[in-house]
């Protein structure tokens, strides 16, 4: 009589809850907190502009008395003269971005997909100019900005002070350096045999760049776009540095006029600091999608 041994074919277990995720408390905690700090200031604004500042002088402004309305938003619009300097805003901004993306961009190229003596040398340099801080380079630029001579028909100076060219130039060269590091990082990640296999066609540089490379960073490009447009947008030291005629000032610079000569309304300019924010919020609204997926690029690659 043999006995017939059965065996069961059970999943290999690793342990005690493998192959389940476990929840991120901790996480989830951490990151809750830092969205909630960040968020009080821009909510405190939005308070204080919805409210008059009779009803704070009178409540305090930690209180709920009072009434709420947009009064403060329509004074600081007319009194700040916020249409003038968003459309100096948009002359600086669209020009910076458009100029820094196509030269980072073809940076990159060059220093991640084409293969030569200095590509490493000057990726490094580039990356190593945002080391310095604008506040060292002021002297030097407005010295060299002040002796640069243009026709008083492109600059009513005579140079490039008092231009919106110069504050696009220094925005430029501030901020090529992040977006060439970025996409020269995103670049080699592309699979080496689409430019061989193009090359093999008879596609130059120019067109493997254009049709190939270019096409695939999309996501990281909107990503940048949009850093780049915040920074660019927000930007104040270098408009109050170059430019002296007030109408041609961006609106970050808008709130001075909202200051008066002996007395702040806080209320006003809290109104005047939500108007300036509005833009590049729709913006990163309409963008978000693009912005999360340039920015969780390769996370799920091994």
């Amino acid at each position: 009589m043999s006995a017939s041994i059965t065996r069961t074919n059970r999943p290999a277990t690793g342990g005690i809850g493998h192959g389940l995720k476990r929840p991120h408390y901790g996480t989830h905690i951490f990151l809750t907190v830092m969205a909630v700090m960040w968020m009080i200031p821009l909510g405190w604004a939005l308070f204080t502009a919805l409210r008059p500042k009779a009803d704070t002088d009178k409540f305090g402004y930690f209180s709920l008395g009072g009434a709420f309305n947009f009064d403060n938003f329509v004074q600081a619009w007319t009194q700040g003269g916020f249409p003038r300097y968003f459309a100096n805003s948009l002359i600086i901004t669209i020009p910076t971005i458009i100029l820094v993306l196509l030269c980072s961009s073809m940076m990159a190229f060059a220093v991640s997909r084409v293969s030569w003596k200095f590509n490493i040398t000057l990726l490094i340099m580039f990356t190593a100019g945002n080391l310095l801080p604008p506040q060292v380079l002021a002297t030097p630029l407005f010295e060299m900005f002040k002796l640069i001579q243009l026709p008083y028909w492109f600059s009513d100076s005579g140079s490039l002070l008092n231009t919106y060219m110069s504050v696009i130039i220094a925005n430029t060269a501030f901020q090529i350096g992040f977006c060439t590091f970025v996409l020269s990082n995103y670049m080699k990640a592309l699979s080496g045999d689409l430019t061989e296999a193009a090359l093999v066609d008879g596609a130059g540089i120019w067109r493997q760049f254009v049709s190939i490379i270019m096409p695939l960073c999309r996501p990281a490009i909107a990503a940048l776009a949009t850093l780049e447009l915040i920074f660019i947008y927000n930007d104040y030291f270098w408009p109050l540095l170059f430019i002296q005629s007030g109408d041609r000032l961006p609106v970050t610079t808008a709130i001075n006029n909202l200051q008066g000569t002996f007395l702040s309304n806080y209320n006003l300019l809290a109104a005047g600091a939500t108007i300036t924010v509005i833009p590049t919020l729709i913006v990163y609204l309409l963008l978000q999608r693009h912005f999360v997926a340039g920015l969780t690029l390769g996370s799920s690659k091994g």
